[in-house]
C-alpha cells in the first residue's frame, strides 16, 4: 500500500492525535517513557511556545490505509541559524514503523520543505530549543529512559545510516550510585573553593521567593553558561518567564541548590528532581483521570532515583570545583529522600569538564545518542 503524507495543522485537535501516534507506538514497551500529552501539544502550538517567535516549524503524519504509521516535525530556528551563519534546519519529534517506505516519505517531506526555504543542510533528532528533547538513542535500549530524553526503537538508526545520515554529535548519558555520605574528597574540595572564592549555598523553601528572587537570574545564568555549547538557542525573555513557570512550580525546592558570591549574585545553580519515569509510564500521558496521582505521588513522595536536570555555572568559575559545591549540599538530601540513584540525562561525549564531576562516585556509561545530519 502507498504511503499519504500530510501537513498537520497546528490545532489541539491535530496535534493531540499526532502526539498519541508517538505514545501508541511503544505499546507494550518496559523502557518507553510518555511525555504528558498536554505540555507535548503545547510546545508544538505557536500560540503555545514563545519559540515560535524565532521559529518556524510544520508537522508531518505518514499514513497508509488511513492509519498512522509516522511522523515527524521539521524546524526552523533563525537565532541559532544567524549564530552560526548557516542554513540549517532540525527535525525532531519523529516516530515511525520499521517500514523503509514509510521512513522515506516522511523524511523527504520533512528535506523538501526545509529546501524551499533556502535550508541547505537538516540536523536531529533536535527541538526548537535545547529545552526540548534531542538526540536518537543508539545504545542503552534495554534501560529505562527519563522524563527528559527521548526513546526509540533500536531499529531507527538503522533507517537513518541507509538515507545517508551521518553523525553530527553524540550524547553520553551515566547513572551514578548515590553515596551514604558526601565523598572526603569532594567535601573538602568545597570547603576550599567556597572559602577561596567567598561562596556560600543558597537555599529556598518557597516557590514564589526563589521565583521572585532568582528567577530571570538563574535561566540569564544557564544562557551564559551553555552559549558555547552545541546547538544552544538562547532562551529569550519571554521563554524566560515561560520556564520559570513551568520548572520552579513544580521542582522539589530541597532539589535544587544555589550558589552565589559575597554580593548574593548567582554564581552556578544545580537542578534536580525525583524521577518521573514510573509515574508518567503509569499516567500514559495523562493527567486525567488518575495521571496527576502518580505524578503528584512521585514529586511528594519516596522514589528511589533522582533525575538531574541541568549544572550552570558562570564561565569565570567553571573548572574551580564549584560543582563540588552543588553536590556537596544535594548529597545529604538525596540520602534524605531515599534515593539511590541518580540519572544524568544527556552531555556532549567530548565536554570532559562536565565528566570528571562523576569521577568520585560509583558510575556507569548506560545511554548514547546521536543527532544525525545530510546535506540538502
Amino acid at each position: 500500500m502507498s504511503v499519504t503524507i500530510k501537513k498537520i495543522a497546528p490545532t489541539a485537535s491535530e496535534l493531540r492525535s499526532y502526539v498519541k501516534f508517538g505514545i501508541d507506538l511503544y505499546k507494550g514497551n518496559d523502557y518507553y517513557v510518555p511525555p504528558l500529552i498536554f505540555d507535548e501539544v503545547a510546545t508544538l502550538m505557536p500560540d503555545k511556545n514563545p519559540a515560535f517567535e524565532f521559529c518556524t516549524a510544520q508537522s508531518f503524519m505518514a499514513y497508509r490505509n488511513n492509519e498512522p504509521v509516522g511522523r515527524i516535525t521539521a524546524i526552523i530556528n533563525d537565532i541559532v541559524n544567524e549564530k552560526t551563519g548557516e542554513r540549517t534546519m532540525r527535525f525532531g519529534f519523529v516516530d515511525f514503523i520499521d517500514d523503509a517506505e514509510v521512513v522515506d516519505a516522511l523524511f523527504k517531506a520533512a528535506e523538501d520543505w526545509g529546501r524551499s526555504r533556502g535550508m541547505n543542510k537538516i540536523v536531529g533528532p533536535m527541538g526548537f530549543t535545547d529545552m526540548d528533547h534531542e538526540g536518537m538513542l543508539t545504545e542503552g535500549f534495554e534501560e529505562m529512559g527519563t522524563m527528559a530524553t527521548l526513546y526509540n526503537y533500536p531499529y531507527y538508526p538503522a533507517h537513518m545510516e541507509r538515507m545517508g545520515y551521518g553523525k553530527e554529535v553524540d550524547w553520553i548519558e551515566f547513572r551514578m550510585t548515590v553515596p551514604d555520605a558526601i565523598p572526603e574528597k569532594y567535601k573538602r574540595i568545597a570547603d576550599i573553593v567556597a572559602r577561596k572564592y567567598n561562596l556560600s549555598v543558597k537555599k529556598f523553601t518557597s516557590r514564589k521567593k526563589i521565583k521572585q528572587e532568582y528567577g530571570h537570574a538563574l535561566f540569564e545564568l544557564i544562557n551564559e553558561a551553555y552559549t558555547g555549547i552545541y546547538g544552544y538557542s538562547p532562551l529569550t525573555e519571554r521563554q524566560i518567564d515561560y520556564y520559570i513557570d513551568m520548572y520552579l512550580g513544580v521542582i522539589r525546592l530541597e532539589d535544587v541548590c544555589l550558589i552565589v558570591d559575597g554580593d548574593g549574585k548567582l554564581v552556578a545553580v544545580g537542578i534536580s528532581m525525583p524521577s518521573l519515569s514510573q509515574a508518567l509510564r503509569r499516567s500514559g500521558g495523562k493527567l486525567f483521570p488518575t495521571g496527576w496521582y502518580h505524578l503528584w505521588k512521585a514529586i511528594r513522595g519516596k522514589v528511589d532515583v533522582v533525575d538531574l536536570l541541568l549544572v550552570a555555572v558562570k564561565p569565570e568559575y567553571q573548572s574551580k570545583g564549584v560543582n563540588a559545591m552543588i553536590f556537596a549540599d544535594l548529597i545529604p538530601v538525596y540520602v534524605k529522600n531515599g534515593y539511590k540513584y541518580a540519572e544524568s540525562n544527556i552531555e556532549l561525549e567530548g565536554n570532559e569538564n562536565v565528566q570528571k564531576q562523576w569521577e568520585y562516585f560509583e558510575y556507569r556509561q548506560h545511554r548514547r545518542r546521536r543527532a544525525w545530519s545530510k546535506n540538502l
